[in-house]
């Protein structure tokens, strides 16, 4: 099978879930870089509703979606832990937290905070709207508040073993935490459980990232920070 695709964008925060997937499973793939809010037409005709990721398989196979992506690659290259646990209360638990991440943590803060501050630094004429930036920073503090509460009992987001859920959040924070917008002292069991996942070999890639004009903040690759 040739090297998997996946479009995206690098502060993406779902692209970046596929991508800890695929380095935790040990799939290489094939990343190609696509500014989806500038809806070229080529691009639309891939996924209409101009969202990425999309993974690309064989230049047949097609999938647009990150609940279809993470679900690909966990039934086609999952290997024993599962990010995605056979048993059933704690997959129940997973998707619950992983749906958090991916809908609403994202809708009350990182899709604003993305857009403000690095998709609009891509369109001209365009400059961040403080108000919503700050909408979108007080939102955070009440979820990264229960995330804190979460893993005071608890080792991994889920429970007792890492999980789809624990990448899932960490691409979300990653995103944010190049843009500068993470206060982690504040949140002492989430920076805790963040450096774990931060040491990971899968994690390094997500690490390399950077933004042309736009450098990283001094946490974003410091393992001990």
């Amino acid at each position: 099978m040739a090297t998997p695709k996946l479009l995206h964008y690098t502060l993406d925060p779902a692209s970046r879930l596929v991508r800890l997937m695929c380095a935790e499973y040990g799939v290489d793939i094939e990343l190609q870089h696509v500014k989806a809010w500038h809806r070229e037409p080529a691009f639309l005709e891939i996924n209409p509703a101009g969202e990425v990721p999309i993974f690309n398989i064989d230049d047949q196979l097609t999938l647009v979606g990150v609940s279809a992506v993470t679900l690909f690659v966990e039934e086609q290259f999952g290997a024993e832990p599962l990010l995605l646990p056979k048993e059933p209360i704690a997959r129940a638990e997973t998707r619950r937290l992983v749906d958090w991440a991916l809908n609403k943590f994202s809708e009350d803060v990182s899709r604003y905070i993305i857009e403000e501050k690095y998709i609009k630094n891509d369109v001209r004429g365009s400059t961040p709207d403080t108000a919503v930036l700050r909408v979108a920073r007080d939102n955070m503090k009440e979820h990264l508040s229960y995330f804190n509460y979460v893993l005071a009992t608890r080792r991994w987001l889920a429970g007792d073993e890492m999980t789809m859920a624990d990448f899932a959040l960490a691409a979300q924070l990653s995103a944010l935490d190049y843009l500068s917008e993470v206060t982690w002292d504040t949140y002492p069991e989430v920076k805790d459980w963040y450096q774990r996942l931060k040491s990971r070999p899968a994690f390094r890639p997500l690490l390399l990232d950077r933004v042309v004009g736009m450098p990283a903040s001094k946490t974003y690759a410091d393992l001990d920070f």
